[in-house]
Order: C-alpha cells, then sequence, then structure tokens
C-alpha cells in the first residue's frame, strides 16, 4: 500500500513540484490548496494520475484525513502576495500550522513545517546557521510573514514537547526554477521577465545585499530527505545553496545568460530589506546527507528556458 502523504500549498510553485516527486516516488497524494495565489496550472497534469487528489479548502479550516505525513508548505512566499493582506498572511501561517499540527497529533503522522529564512530578519550574524536566533522587526511590512513563520516554529516544537508529535522544520532560502510566476515580485522572475521584454532590470539600494538561491530541484530533495531522516525533528535545519551572490551580479549574469540589452536601474532601497542571506548547511549534510547540486548559472538557464517558452 502506498503511504498516504497531505501537501498544503500543494499547487503552488514549490509545492506542486513537491506533489510530482512524491507521485513518482509511489506516494498517494493529497494537494490542499485555496487557490489564493496561485492557479491550477501546475497541478493540471497530476489530477489526470490515480493516486492524486486535489482537497480545495483554506488550510486553517478544519480537516479529516488520514494521512501518514504532512508537508505544511501553504503561505504565500513572494513579498508582493504576502503584502497583499498581511492579516491573511498572519493567519495562514498560525492558524494552518495548528490546524495541520491537530490533524498530525490526531493521525499519529510525521509533518513537515516550510519555514523560511526570514526568520532570521536583518541578520547580524553572517552566514546564518540555525542556532542564530535572528534580528527581526516585529512591526514592520514584512512582519506578517516573518513573524507568522517564527510563531509556526514556535507552535512546532510546542507540540514536539507537549504531544509527541514527530515535527520537523526546514528553514528555506530562496528557492527559484520553472512554475515560478512571473509576477510574483521575486527578483529572480522580476530580472527574467524585465531582461526578456527588454525593461530595465530594477536593483534597490547600492545593490550589494545578498541573496543565496536554491534551485527547485534540489529543495523537493532536501524537504524529503528532512521528513525522512531519522532525529531531524531535533532542531530546525537550513535548506539552501551557501553560493551567495549580490543583486548587482545577479542583475549582471541574467542579462548575460539572456543576452538581453536592457540595463540595469537602481532604485531607492526596500524597507526591511536585509544586507545578507546566506545560510550554513552543515547540520543538512549531517543529518540528511544533503547538499544543493545546481550551481545559480545552471539553475537561471533552466528558469531562463522555462520563461522564455512561456512569455
Amino acid at each position: 500500500m502506498s503511504k498516504r502523504v497531505l501537501v498544503t500549498g500543494g499547487a503552488g510553485f514549490l509545492g506542486s513540484h513537491l506533489c510530482d516527486y512524491l507521485l513518482h516516488r509511489g506516494a498517494t497524494v493529497f494537494c490542499l490548496d485555496d487557490f489564493s495565489s496561485a492557479g491550477q496550472e501546475h497541478i493540471k497534469p497530476l489530477r489526470r494520475h490515480a493516486r492524486f487528489q486535489l482537497l480545495q479548502q483554506d488550510v486553517a479550516a478544519p480537516l479529516e484525513l488520514s494521512v501518514e505525513e504532512v508537508y505544511n508548505l501553504a503561505c504565500p512566499a513572494s513579498p508582493v502576495h504576502y503584502q497583499r493582506d498581511p492579516i491573511g498572511t498572519t493567519r495562514t501561517c498560525v492558524l494552518g500550522a495548528l490546524n495541520m499540527l491537530r490533524l498530525a497529533q490526531k493521525q499519529g503522522a510525521k509533518i513537515l513545517q516550510a519555514s523560511t529564512s526570514e526568520v532570521y530578519g536583518d541578520p547580524k550574524e553572517h552566514p546564518q546557521s540555525e542556532r542564530y536566533w535572528g534580528h527581526v522587526n516585529p512591526i514592520g511590512p514584512r512582519s506578517c510573514y516573518t513573524e507568522g513563520k517564527r510563531c509556526a516554529e514556535s507552535l512546532f516544537y510546542d507540540y514536539r514537547r507537549q504531544h509527541g508529535v514527530a515535527i520537523r522544520v526546514a528553514r528555506l532560502f530562496n528557492c527559484y526554477g520553472p512554475r515560478m510566476q512571473a509576477d510574483d515580485g521575486r527578483v529572480i522572475s522580476n530580472f527574467i521577465m524585465a531582461a526578456l521584454r527588454g525593461e530595465p532590470l530594477l536593483v534597490h539600494g547600492d545593490g550589494q545585499q545578498t541573496r543565496s538561491f536554491c534551485y527547485v530541484d534540489d529543495m523537493v530533495d532536501g524537504l524529503v530527505r528532512c521528513m525522512e531522516a531519522p532525529g531531524a525533528g531535533s532542531a530546525p535545519v537550513n535548506l539552501g545553496n551557501p553560493e551567495e551572490v549580490s543583486m548587482q551580479a545577479l542583475a549582471e549574469q541574467v542579462l548575460l545568460l539572456t543576452g538581453s540589452s536592457s540595463r540595469i536601474q537602481s532604485e531607492p532601497a526596500l524597507e526591511d530589506d536585509p544586507r545578507q542571506r546566506q545560510p550554513t548547511i552543515k547540520r543538512a549534510d549531517e543529518q540528511l546527507n544533503w547538499q544543493p547540486t545546481t550551481s545559480l548559472e545552471q539553475g537561471l538557464a533552466k528558469t531562463i528556458s522555462y520563461f522564455s517558452q512561456r512569455y
């Protein structure tokens, strides 16, 4: 009998890739999504699969379902989407986590929280290890997502301590790849679409703020390893590519790979925009035997190919 797995936010960019992966490994996959920040395009091919079932509902609504594993990915992940309805974002993060933890407790299921590097805020520690508690503005425009994810982590560990739920917490650093939305506001999709359209690539501030980008195939592999590794629930695990790049250098690389004649245009700095993001992944290496294998250049080339064929 195949393993029964629930993926919340399963119709989104990362969630749909995870659903694909789990189906190919023989699981029965329940995809829960309310389509508030994603359409059904990515899961249309999956709906013909005998081991795939779509559950169209809010992650914070009560759910009765027999499952062995829960991947809680439900939440808009791009600033454009999560700032559009900040109260809704906090509600999804907190009540969604609480609802899924209750389900996992009742079913005796393992549950993984897709957390985020945003829990580190604008970090004073660089690179960021899981031991770092963060430097976070609790009342800024990004707080709905940052504090929502931090609260979700707190709930996960309280359910582990109080109820013995088998949890996993993975802190994801900037995932990218095919199936990203063209207008989702993430920097890689912004830069690629601008380059393909011949429009300026907008770099905020001095352009020296950095990020570390992990290709989606590597991220999905890390999530599954995190779920399956014995003892992985004792502490959060960073999942990301430690290859650090500035926004200026990223814009230049996108222009080079697209062959675009677009120019780079400086814009005012964004409020609460972190200066540095780079994960230490020693814990993932030791506990999960995981390291990303896709370089930024390779991943960008695949992502550019996807966008160029669609737009």
